[in-house]
């Protein structure tokens, strides 16, 4: 398995503990705000949990800017996690 298909799974693992998920659910574009769980402070363990996964320190812009699933996607390929 590749690096990249484990980041990737990582991450998964990261929004379906964090927001009580699905895979199905990943499916969709998840969005800030959109389900309960997802609220300021669910955001804040979602990025801790992501930095204590990826051992990586986001920068505050792009905390806030992690808006939803798929632009963490995008953040992440910042950050050489994911290609």
């Amino acid at each position: 398995m590749s690096k990249n298909i484990k980041n990737k799974l990582k991450y998964e693992k990261v929004f379906k503990k964090t927001f009580g998920l699905k895979d199905k659910d990943l499916k969709k574009d998840i969005k800030y705000n959109t389900i309960k769980e997802w609220d300021s402070v669910g955001h804040m363990n979602m990025i801790g949990e992501l930095e204590n996964s990826f051992n990586i320190s986001m920068e505050m812009d792009d905390i806030i800017d992690f808006s939803s699933y798929k632009k963490g996607i995008k953040l992440l390929k910042k950050y050489k996690i994911l290609i």
